[in-house]
């Protein structure tokens, strides 16, 4: 928001597409699927704006000790999901 002031685009021009070109996260693709570990079932504000129709996924794993085997199995999980973005 405050790139948008800088640049004094009016408000009858901020759109979707003006908020995406002035994230830190610009030219980046929104992820897919979230992954948050430590039993904690909130995503912090992380990626806030992206992270609209990201899946999530919840380990009782904290970060140091998530395996390559949790991931496989977060991945497998995301694989059996429905994806409707929102619709």
């Amino acid at each position: 928001v405050k790139e948008i002031i800088k640049k004094k685009i009016p408000s009858e021009k901020i759109n979707e597409e003006v908020i995406n070109q002035n994230l830190w996260t610009v030219g980046l693709p929104d992820p897919d699927l979230i992954i948050r570990t430590s039993g904690e079932l909130r995503t912090s504000g992380f990626l806030i704006w992206q992270a609209a129709y990201s899946e999530l996924y919840f380990s009782e794993k904290y970060w140091p000790d998530f395996t390559e085997k949790d991931l496989d199995n977060a991945l497998e999980n995301f694989s059996r999901r429905q994806r409707r973005r929102g619709v």
